[in-house]
C-alpha cells in the first residue's frame, strides 16, 4: 500500500493498487472511500456510485481534520 500525505507530510490515506490495476482508496482510519476500475475506466465511490470516468481516485481521500473542523 502507498500513503497518501497532505501538504505537510501527514497521512491522510492509503493506496492499493491491485495486480488486475484496480485501485483502493483507504481513508485514514483504513475505511474504504472509493475504488478505481480499470476495466470499466470508472471511479467509484464507498456505495459502488460511478463518479468520474477515468482515474480520478485522487479525490476520494481528504484530510480528516477538515471534517472535524480542526
Amino acid at each position: 500500500m502507498e500513503r497518501i500525505q497532505d501538504w505537510t507530510g501527514k497521512t491522510i490515506g492509503w493506496r492499493e493498487v491491485k495486480p488486475n490495476g484496480d485501485i483502493v482508496i483507504r481513508d485514514f482510519y483504513g475505511k474504504i472511500r472509493g475504488k478505481y476500475d480499470k476495466y470499466c475506466d470508472v471511479t467509484r465511490d464507498f456505495y459502488g456510485t460511478i463518479l468520474a470516468r477515468g482515474d480520478q481516485s485522487g479525490m476520494l481521500v481528504h484530510d480528516v481534520d477538515l471534517d472535524r473542523g480542526e
